[in-house]
């Protein structure tokens, strides 16, 4: 049977494999300890499980409006409103299976073929290849330590081509847990709006720093806004990741061609989850806060023992719950790194070729203090075996 070629030119994500073989590692009896999964280890709060149990004892197990419930589009406005200071209107928000979806969906109504998308260097896994499935080329602007793996309008200027349609932000990014303060976003913004330069804003760890308040690019000004789609969800603030509900906030013919291609793909997101989120964004953001200062024990920890191995050095993450230590001193990529790594030591961490940085490996330090601790206790081990 034919496969497309437009899906022969996409890379299986890393990510998920590295998760996988560590699972079936685990199933195997092996005591496998996996910093790959970008989820947090703490439960969804309960009071966000029975407003689900409510729904569905209260029959909202029925299709709704493709985009989203109104009830949810309202709440996502408010939250817009009182967490980032940007006003929308709900015919400017779409709710989807999960940010992914969103940014895909994003994609395909935005992108025809030859059209390039700027993405920063490291990126997310899946951004160059929704860029590939929508036909676009995505476009690497390479970062590194010197630049604090950030872009400045200067840089950005080097890679913009008249094909250019769009640039990726995010911010706080995974997988460097790199934040870009204020003063940066105004800048780069600044730039968009005489370049008339689409911005594609990825939020989701917005509620996840450490030194400083996340601020929104879309905040600076209305034409700046108007160019940007910020696109977020509930996965992550409130360990919701397998709910699957995200959304964004764009132009209103952005958001009818979203309609259009999600009503003929997935139709609504899962009714009694978009009910529970409604909960989520209403109720605050103590259950955030307290993930986060956990985090932060363990980003503290996590960044001073891989410090002190020989070989390794790693900057301090802002944001998000990563770490993207260099390994270049050890004279190994990270592909091997992570396969020998796995193999030897039963440690499971992403390559950082996974994100266009051979020279870097990703650990995820969402999960327990215990773990951390016993995998960096392996991985020192490891690279004094190099």
């Amino acid at each position: 049977m034919q496969i497309a070629e437009r899906v022969k030119k996409v890379s299986p994500s890393l990510t998920l494999s590295i998760d996988a073989k560590a699972k079936e590692m685990k199933k195997q009896g092996l005591d496998v300890v996996g910093f790959g999964a970008g989820e947090p280890d703490f439960d969804t709060p309960d009071y966000i499980k029975n407003s689900a149990k409510d729904a569905l004892d209260k029959g909202l197990t029925k299709y709704t409006p493709v985009t989203g419930t109104a009830e949810l589009k309202n709440a996502v406005c408010e939250k817009f409103m009182r967490e980032n200071n940007l006003s929308y209107k709900p015919d400017q928000i779409a709710v989807s299976c999960g940010a992914k979806h969103s940014l895909y969906n994003y994609f395909q109504a935005t992108i025809n073929p030859g059209d390039e998308v700027l993405i920063p260097t490291p990126y997310w896994v899946s951004y160059p290849e929704m860029v590939i499935l929508a036909g676009g080329t995505p476009v690497y602007i390479k970062t590194d330590k010197s630049t604090n793996y950030k872009v400045t309008p200067e840089i950005i200027e080097k890679y913009r081509t008249p094909k250019t349609q769009a640039l990726v932000l995010n911010s706080p990014s995974n997988p460097s847990g790199v934040m870009y303060n204020a003063q940066e976003l105004k800048s780069i913004a600044k730039y968009c709006v005489e370049k008339n330069l689409p911005v594609v804003s990825d939020e989701i760890y917005e509620h996840i720093c450490y030194e400083f308040a996340h601020v929104s690019i879309a905040t600076f000004s209305e034409e700046i806004k108007n160019l940007t789609t910020v696109v977020n969800g509930v996965s992550k603030a409130y360990s919701m990741t397998g709910w699957r509900i995200g959304y964004m906030a764009s132009d209103v013919n952005v958001i009818k061609a979203l309609n259009k291609i999600q009503g003929h793909s997935t139709s609504n997101p899962t009714t009694f989850a978009m009910a529970a989120s409604v909960t989520a964004l209403n109720q605050g953001l103590d259950f955030v806060h307290k993930m986060k200062e956990e985090f932060r024990k363990r980003r503290d920890y996590i960044v001073a023992r891989l410090n002190n191995i020989k070989g390794i050095s790693c900057a301090v993450p802002e944001g998000a719950f990563y770490v993207f230590p260099d390994i270049s001193e050890t004279g190994v990529k990270s592909m091997e790194f992570c396969e020998k790594l796995l193999d030897k030591n039963h440690v499971a961490c992403v390559p950082g070729i996974a994100f266009g940085h051979d020279e870097n490996i990703r650990l995820s330090y969402a999960c327990s203090m215990q773990n951390i601790e016993k995998g960096l206790d392996r991985i020192e081990l490891f690279v004094k075996s190099l």
